[in-house]
């Protein structure tokens, strides 16, 4: 006979005649087996490695900007939002874009709250208090705006296929009466210091799926956490590392392994994935941001003896947006239309950037190299 099964924490009756589950405070007993330890030196060290290269980047605060958004994107995407990384990096450059607006408010929101979390942790350490904050950010004004944003849910919530109902979901969380208690256990390990940071963000990413305290956007919001816990403890000098486009490479796997935990206190199998993604999308950013680098260095060489500063300025323009339209370039460095229009065309000469749209007036150009090396799915194969 095998072991028996313990779970991390306990189901409950409700009285509406549903069952609950109530995850055990953190952190958990888990074995530190061979392949967790080498997943954990593994991680360790591509994260050290994209802290050192990535704070000698020339310009790793341009580069934030488009990496920042393509995790937005990836990080919708998840939830269900089509809107791609190219409309939204060219409807904030100033073209029109046919997308709906209600996806591109989603991930904007996304941004958004990413953006406003680092520069809180300035003031303000991680704690269900923002954690509330980015809630709001994320939830005002789209869909889902109704679940309350930035307040923790009063009623009961559950997981499941669509039209599945409390009594036939496959999780349903802690009820209302044991979220405040579940969310000063959790909010009490953020602060703690006992064990390594990488296995700490892990443990807690899944606490806070599973406590799911809020009505939606707990998984925007648990992706959020990852970043900004890096980012308190120092362990990044800039937000370069996202995970969510490996979450999204690994669905089946990721939703699998939290339901490891819940329902056979399986922790090592999560830990190493979690791991693995971080050891992964380390060398995935890395080699994305070399690569753009690489692009703007060669530009700068072939605009450096032009007599106008105007089209240098524009290479570190496309390092934070590869997309580039007239109004928008005249209006962000204080000049006239024509000389912004002139030196697009210079740029466009030298086939560093096309035209996109075909419009006589408000016309959009792109940096196609630099949008694909964006684009493109994330490498997942060690290297």
């Amino acid at each position: 006979m095998g072991k028996p099964i313990k779970i991390p924490g306990r189901k409950v009756r409700c009285p509406e005649n549903y069952t609950a589950y109530i995850p055990d405070p953190l952190p958990p007993k888990f074995s530190w087996d061979s392949k967790l330890v080498r997943a954990l030196s593994d991680a360790d060290r591509t994260l050290g490695w994209l802290a050192g290269e990535g704070g000698r980047l020339p310009n790793p605060h341009l580069l934030l900007r488009p990496f920042i958004r393509r995790e937005a994107v990836l990080s919708s995407r998840i939830e269900g939002t089509q809107a791609t990384l190219g409309e939204l990096l060219a409807a904030e450059a100033g073209a029109v874009v046919e997308r709906s607006p209600d996806d591109l408010r989603e991930v904007a929101n996304y941004v958004m709250a990413l953006e406003h979390g680092i520069k809180r942790l300035k003031t303000l350490p991680l704690s269900l208090r923002l954690i509330c904050e980015l809630h709001k950010h994320l939830l005002t004004g789209v869909r889902g705006g109704h679940a309350t944003p930035g307040e923790f849910r009063r009623s009961q919530n559950w997981i499941g296929p669509a039209g599945c109902t409390l009594v036939n979901a496959s999780y349903v969380p802690p009820p209302p009466s044991e979220l405040m208690s579940c969310l000063g256990a959790f909010e009490k390990f953020m602060h703690d210091r006992s064990l390594p940071p990488l296995i700490q963000i892990a443990l807690l990413h899944y606490q806070f799926e599973s406590i799911h305290p809020f009505l939606d956007g707990n998984g925007r919001v648990g992706r959020l956490l990852i970043t900004l816990f890096l980012v308190e403890r120092a362990i990044l000098p800039t937000p370069l590392l996202y995970l969510s486009a490996f979450f999204e490479a690994t669905r089946r796997d990721y939703y699998d392994l939290l339901s490891g935990v819940s329902e056979r206190g399986e922790w090592e199998p999560w830990l190493a994935y979690f791991l693995n993604g971080i050891a992964r999308q380390s060398e995935d950013a890395l080699g994305r941001a070399g690569r753009i680098n690489g692009k703007l260095i060669e530009w700068r060489d072939e605009v450096g003896g032009i007599s106008s500063k105007v089209p240098l300025l524009l290479i570190n323009m496309l390092a934070g947006n590869p997309y580039l339209t007239i109004n928008k370039v005249a209006e962000h460095l204080g000049i006239a239309f024509t000389t912004a229009q002139r030196a697009i065309e210079r740029l466009e000469k030298l086939s560093i950037v096309a035209k996109v749209s075909e419009a006589k007036r408000d016309r959009v150009y792109c940096a196609k190299s630099i949008l694909s090396i964006l684009e493109e799915p994330a490498n997942l194969t060690p290297q």
